[in-house]
């Protein structure tokens, strides 16, 4: 079961907010993180850890490649806040910044861009 606080814990850090708004669009890999966000790997990593940790997030390798999703909603306070990373983010300026972003090319990747096969 997971505790409440652990999930306001991980709302309370603002790249953990900007990778939950990301990941509410589609399924990422680390590399669209970096990129969109500005932010090294390690960072990335570890917060990522975190957001699994707390059950907000899952992971599903694809060869060398780990992509991450929303996890399904585990209890009501677990839904709500789905909810709310689906919705109330919208109006969210530096969120609203990282979806502008988004297709910018991978750096990391010999694809174009990392989303694309």
């Amino acid at each position: 079961m997971i505790r409440p606080n652990q999930l306001f814990k991980a709302f309370a850090d603002e790249t953990r907010l900007r990778i939950l708004n990301l990941v509410a669009q589609r399924e990422r890999c680390v590399c669209e993180f970096q990129e969109i966000l500005c932010v090294p790997q390690p960072t990335i990593s570890r917060h990522l850890a975190y957001l699994r940790r707390s059950g907000l997030l899952v992971a599903r390798r694809d060869g060398k490649w780990i992509h991450y999703s929303l996890a399904e909603p585990k209890s009501s306070v677990h839904e709500a806040l789905l909810r709310c990373i689906r919705n109330c983010f919208c109006d969210v300026d530096f969120l609203k910044r990282d979806l502008k972003r988004d297709r910018r090319p991978c750096r990391e990747s010999n694809r174009r861009y990392c989303f694309s096969a």
